[in-house]
């Protein structure tokens, strides 16, 4: 469908699934689909909380917007997965837009991560995008049209001390949606990564020591081998959303296999 045919919206009579979209990243790509007219399927594993931020997001809505729709999901299931895209395409109808944002973060030198640390990063970055990709995409493809959207993280391009884990779970997380872009692409599907950079989440104020947290990131640590932020300011949310969402719309309709960066200039790309 057109932006110009859209009867309600740029998203107007379209679907999309957002995963992670409890907090954080996800919550404001839900606010911001649904803003513009998508019927967004609202998943994460926490239950109450996605139920809350639902909750929240409806009660702040325009009225013009798209319907919220929750559904508990756990990503690291497969089944689960395959059976909520069946439950929302069931009653929202086919989804055409996925946004992969669910993460985990587990810190610490490389040498010292377990066993456990190393399979629960890659269990929600890197096989959760790959059960919903092949949950959504399937559809996708047979109806000639679609957008994968997945958020990675400036991390897999750059080396990140004490992130190892992540690092390299981003970075199969963009891989893998680049690889399944070129196998897609002749039957219409958009698969493309944004790379957030340091952003204002609950994920991302775990890692701060203290009031000086915010500046010592944007400040950069030499240290650590950590640029900072050359544009002076961590990123919220919305700045991330706002990229995945004109990543998802017709305005990109030209752009596969891309990963866009959104942090600031640190990575110096």
């Amino acid at each position: 469908m057109s932006e110009s045919s859209s009867p309600r919206g740029e998203f107007g009579g379209r679907v999309a699934l957002v995963t992670g979209a409890a907090q954080g990243i996800g919550e404001a790509v839900v606010r911001a689909l649904a803003a513009r007219g998508a019927t967004v399927a609202a998943t994460d594993r926490a239950a109450a909380a996605l139920t809350e931020s639902v909750a929240r997001l409806t009660g702040d809505r325009d009225p013009a917007g798209g319907p919220i729709v929750p559904y508990p999901l756990d990503v690291t299931d497969g089944d689960d997965v395959t059976r909520t895209v069946d439950r929302v395409e069931r009653e929202l109808g086919p989804v055409d837009i996925l946004v992969n944002v669910a993460g985990v973060l587990r810190t610490g030198p490389a040498l010292d991560l377990t066993d456990q640390d190393w399979s629960d990063v890659f269990a929600v970055n890197t096989t959760g995008v790959f059960h919903l990709s092949r949950a959504v995409v399937t559809g996708m493809a047979a109806r000639g049209s679609g957008s994968v959207v997945t958020v990675a993280s400036n991390a897999a391009g750059i080396p990140r001390s004490g992130m190892s884990a992540y690092a390299a779970s981003k970075a199969a997380a963009v891989a893998f949606t680049k690889c399944l872009g070129l196998e897609v692409a002749a039957r219409g599907v958009r698969c493309n990564a944004v790379c957030p950079g340091s952003t204002d989440t609950p994920m991302q104020r775990a890692l701060w020591d203290g009031p000086s947290g915010p500046r010592r990131v944007i400040e950069g640590d030499a240290a650590a081998h950590r640029t900072g932020i050359p544009l002076g300011r961590i990123a919220d949310p919305e700045d991330i959303a706002e990229t995945v969402v004109f990543l998802a719309s017709d305005r990109a309709r030209h752009i596969t296999m891309q990963d866009i960066y959104v942090d600031g200039g640190a990575t110096l790309r």
